[in-house]
């Protein structure tokens, strides 16, 4: 593995002054419900609202002070845009945020509130990357990827890393999946510190490339999402593909209606804020519940920034 556990644990240290240790939530009903023993991982209550702060830290601290000097950029659907945006502020540095047109408005506020130049673009990769390009050619900038990249994969492995440290004898860890960043470190640390944990993923139908990906063996280079789960239309990146082919049990399919729902059952019995791609991991195993059945269960709720005036129910 290129990622080795000094890596992680380094990352871990890096990061440990900037963010929280996220809480570990249970409910008996959701217990009940599904007939599993389910550990929620609320990054949720992480700065900027979701566990991207983690990787965006990681990798801005690990810039040398040259490059820093002339900020970070990158293109975003809203969460790692506005954890890159924090990361660069509490470094004092600029960051420029490519963001589609269709983004959350509540992801956009925020990364405005952190500082940083947004510019906004269409609604696809294409667009986005050539937003980013041109963004780079005028400043200078270090491109600090959403998912595709080693220094964000460490950071976001310290996620998984707390979980199977908060919760003994965890059976099974499931993560959503949309660029790959999270659940390839997920996997890897469940690799490292637990090696008999499966770890799984989660994807909305309507956007299944890393599904595909995973089960054809080669890497899905471009799809059309359509989902509700904003955060998971991104396009599996190939890092993360190397590593999530080796280490991930088996990915599972869930559409919008069955989303919808999981995200309605975790607002009444966990009592928190979520956005849609949270709930995925959850209405994955209540699709899969006798796959499932009677195991303990971690799973990573991603984020929490969702626009509360356009929930799904």
């Amino acid at each position: 593995m290129k990622i080795k556990l000094k890596d992680i644990e380094a990352a871990r240290t890096r990061i440990n002054p900037f963010i929280h240790r996220s809480p570990v939530l249970s409910s008996r009903l959701l217990n009940e419900i599904s007939g599993a023993e389910l550990y929620f991982k609320c990054e949720g209550f992480q700065k900027t609202g979701s566990f991207k702060a983690r990787g965006a830290t990681n990798a801005v601290l690990k810039l040398d002070e040259k490059l820093a000097q002339k900020g970070v950029a990158t293109h975003s659907s809203g969460n790692h845009g506005q954890a890159l945006a924090w990361a660069a502020k509490k470094r004092g540095i600029p960051a420029y945020i490519v963001m589609p047109e269709d983004a959350p408005a509540v992801k956009v506020a925020a990364v405005r509130g952190y500082g940083a130049e947004l510019i906004f673009c269409e609604a696809s990769l294409a667009a986005r990357e050539d937003g980013l390009e041109a963004v780079i050619a005028r400043t200078g900038a270090t491109f600090i990827p959403p998912y595709n990249h080693y220094d964000i994969i460490e950071g976001q492995a310290s996620a998984a890393a707390e979980l199977i440290e908060d919760v003994s004898n965890l059976e099974t860890i499931i993560s959503p999946v949309g660029g790959g960043g999270l659940l390839a470190g997920t996997a890897l640390s469940a690799y490292y510190l637990k090696e008999d944990i499966k770890v799984y993923a989660a994807e909305p139908a309507g956007a299944d490339d890393a599904f595909r990906s995973f089960h054809s063996g080669e890497l899905v280079r471009s799809h059309q999402p359509n989902t509700i789960a904003d955060g998971l239309r991104t396009t599996l990146g190939p890092l993360n593909f190397e590593i999530i082919k080796d280490l991930v049990s088996d990915i599972f399919l869930v559409n919008d209606d069955e989303i919808i729902d999981a995200m309605k059952l975790i607002y009444q019995h966990l009592k928190i804020v979520i956005e849609p791609s949270c709930a995925v991991p959850f209405a994955a195993i209540l699709k899969e519940k006798d796959r499932f059945k009677g195991q303990r269960i971690g799973l990573i709720l991603s984020g929490a920034n969702v626009d509360l005036q356009k929930l799904p129910f």
